[in-house]
């Protein structure tokens, strides 16, 4: 069953414009489709549809030949926007500032995790009258610093949504206006969170089956998770965007260039949240820098001050190489989408694990050659609407959803839409 679309609205001034526009990126001011239907969903039991894709995409992995042919988007160019999507930088920056945001009400649970930290998940009120039990459940992890505010975030919730899905936002610790209770925030290797969240929504609807969207270092964490957990993971599915993969590498390049007016604008958004709870860590000692970690002028400064020392590492170095998910590939035993974009200025290209996803059965990676980080400006709903990644992420859940209960073709859809008038306005 799926539920007709939401009514959304967009509002500018979000947190992401104010923290770039610390960083002196100058003074900038900032609309879902329905399943479309594929030859591929409806093939004969005589042959099965040949894989194949648009030679603007780069697309390699073990399960290639059994997602493609779920994916009819792929058949076609990745076109980037004209204007915005020529420089990783102008369309990274674009959809920082101009794409649209919904603005919808959502209803916050606050989660006390075992060592009594907290983490906020955000869901969207009225669902548990209105979605059946066993609707599929799908958890977003935002990036660095990202909450349920951010754009992306946004588009992606209302897109699942309306396609019948149920939808929560994990905002980690500190992150999204949840709140810090413990002296220690998230980092890319702590999977504690991330494995209290899935298994109490698990809990919570043990109908309906998991999935997993991660962006930047959500998606780190998501795939490191997948790696850890392997076979046991209860997620059904998941997808990866803008990875950093290899944290050494993007450690790197993030001190290249124009790529530190992203270093400068992630650090400074550290800094506001630790202030905000700066007396948690008054009388910490040890190996802690606390004065670092308050004035830090980059992500590495803040590392090597607070997170690494958090989670037991030597150094901010041995922090990166240690929590890394290109290690976690060959050990996913989950169906997992990785999507990346090949001039991403702080997912490297480089530091894609190509052989590992070619080598698992259960992976697919798909590489635009233009993207820029969080920014995708291509697509059906560029410039301002969602990103070009939306439409091919939810095709591929809603194909590992259908496997699992042989749900009707995309074409039958429609006669198991909600009607509008069924579903409660979200107000703004």
């Amino acid at each position: 069953m799926a539920a007709s679309p939401l009514v959304c609205y967009h509002r500018p001034n979000s947190p992401l414009q104010q923290l770039m526009g610390k960083a002196s990126l100058g003074s900038i001011h900032k609309t879902t489709t329905r399943l479309a239907a594929s030859p591929a969903f409806h093939v004969s039991s005589t042959a099965e549809p040949m894989a194949h894709h648009h030679p603007s995409l780069e697309i390699l992995g073990g399960a290639k030949e059994s997602f493609l042919p779920a994916l009819p988007s792929l058949t076609r160019p990745y076109t980037p926007f004209p204007v915005f999507g020529w420089n990783r930088h102008v369309e990274t920056i674009f959809a920082a500032f101009f794409r649209s945001t919904p603005d919808i009400k959502l209803r916050r649970e606050c989660l006390r995790t075992k060592d009594d930290g907290s983490v906020s998940l955000d869901w969207v009120p009225g669902d548990d009258r209105v979605l059946p039990a066993d609707s599929p459940l799908l958890i977003l992890l935002p990036g660095l610093t990202g909450g349920s505010d951010d754009s992306y975030v946004r588009h992606m919730l209302i897109r699942a949504r309306n396609r019948g899905w149920r939808v929560v936002v994990f905002n980690s610790r500190g992150c999204g206006g949840s709140p810090v209770t413990t002296p220690q925030f998230y980092s890319a290797s702590f999977l504690g969170d991330i494995r209290e969240v899935v298994d109490h929504v698990g809990a919570r609807y043990p109908e309906a089956n998991l999935y997993a969207v991660g962006w930047s270092l959500g998606a780190n964490i998501l795939v490191r998770y997948l790696g850890q957990e392997s076979r046991a993971c209860r997620l059904s599915g998941a997808v990866s965007l803008c990875n950093p993969f290899n944290l050494v590498i993007a450690d790197e390049d993030f001190h290249k260039g124009f790529n530190n007016v992203y270093d400068r604008a992630l650090s400074s958004a550290l800094c506001k949240i630790f202030k905000k709870h700066a007396l948690l860590f008054e009388d910490m000692g040890g190996d802690y820098n606390i004065p670092l970690a308050a004035n830090a002028k980059s992500v590495r400064d803040f590392d090597e001050g607070l997170t690494r020392v958090s989670f037991g590492f030597k150094s901010a170095d041995d922090y990166y190489s240690n929590s890394s998910s290109s290690d976690s590939i060959k050990d996913v035993c989950t169906p997992l989408l990785c999507i990346q974009a090949a001039n991403d200025p702080i997912a490297p290209n480089r530091g894609i694990p190509r052989e590992d996803i070619e080598d698992n059965p259960n992976c697919m990676l798909i590489v635009t050659p233009q993207g820029g980080h969080l920014a995708w400006v291509a697509g059906a709903e560029a410039p301002f609407g969602a990103p070009w990644t939306d439409p091919t992420v939810m095709d591929f859940l809603d194909h590992l959803e259908r496997g699992k209960f042989n749900l009707p073709c995309s074409g039958d859809l429609e006669n198991v839409q909600l009607r509008s008038e069924d579903l409660p306005l979200l107000e703004v």
